[in-house]
């Protein structure tokens, strides 16, 4: 299902995968990973298929610009299939593939133009102006490993606010709900709500109401057990609020 608000659409392809269209503009957040553009995912989870029954093999290569909020997200296959010749990527600074299992290249090699952010900084890519927030787990908080060390340091990611067709889009990334956050003036909410190594739905309905948007789209969850929650019981919490909200699934 396609969430339509005014001008603006926004689908919701699993995980953190996002694809925000205007006629003149296509904007990705974070693709790709754990199958959201090959339907693996929806293929491979009864979860998922009950989500996105309709998900399959995705190359829309439609991106004017790509955003990595962090390495958990950055997929070199999934920015490939989404990029067109003049796609931009801007990707968070601290961004580092050493700190990845897996094997990435470094982001200089990618065909791409790649422009790296600091955690604060501000721009314009592909007449989609942007800044970024801190993105991060607080160390005393409840989404830590067992050592105590968050998930997601200080310093490793960054949340993306966009304005795409006049609409402030707010994706905080993978984080906790942070101070500050509410203060923002956004359009249309993405927040996380698996839990597990974000804000869960709980925190996030807190915030929607806090920063009190025209729309909530949730994503972030149900794409692996980890991050399974109930989507329902999240809409119910931010509608009761008084704030709009759509599930796209």
């Amino acid at each position: 299902m396609t969430v339509t608000h005014g001008d603006l659409t926004i689908d919701w392809y699993g995980y953190a995968t996002v694809r925000l269209g205007t006629p003149e503009q296509t904007v990705y957040l974070d693709p790709g990973r754990y199958g959201v553009l090959t339907g693996e995912w929806a293929a491979d989870s009864e979860t998922a298929a009950d989500h996105h029954p309709a998900a399959g093999d995705r190359r829309p290569e439609d991106a004017d610009a790509v955003f990595l909020s962090h390495v958990h997200h950055y997929d070199p296959d999934g920015i490939d299939r989404v990029s067109g010749p003049k796609t931009t990527v801007v990707a968070a600074d601290g961004i580092n593939v050493r700190n990845s299992s897996r094997d990435l290249p470094r982001l200089s090699e990618l065909p791409q133009t790649v422009r790296r952010v600091e955690q604060e900084a501000e721009g314009v890519v592909a007449d989609v102006p942007f800044w970024t927030v801190p993105a991060y787990n607080e160390p005393d908080g409840p989404h830590t490993r067992i050592d105590g060390t968050p998930f997601h340091p200080e310093g490793r990611g960054v949340g993306f606010l966009l304005s795409v067709a006049g609409y402030r889009v707010f994706w905080p990334g993978d984080s906790d709900a942070l101070e500050g956050h509410e203060e923002l003036d956004v359009d249309v909410f993405l927040p996380p709500i698996g839990g597990a190594f974000t804000m869960d739905r709980r925190e996030a309905a807190l915030l929607a109401a806090n920063m009190n948007p025209d729309l909530v789209v949730p994503i972030h969850y149900n794409t692996f057990d980890a991050l399974e929650t109930d989507s329902t019981a999240f809409a119910t919490d931010v509608s009761e609020r008084s704030i709009p909200v759509a599930l796209d699934e």
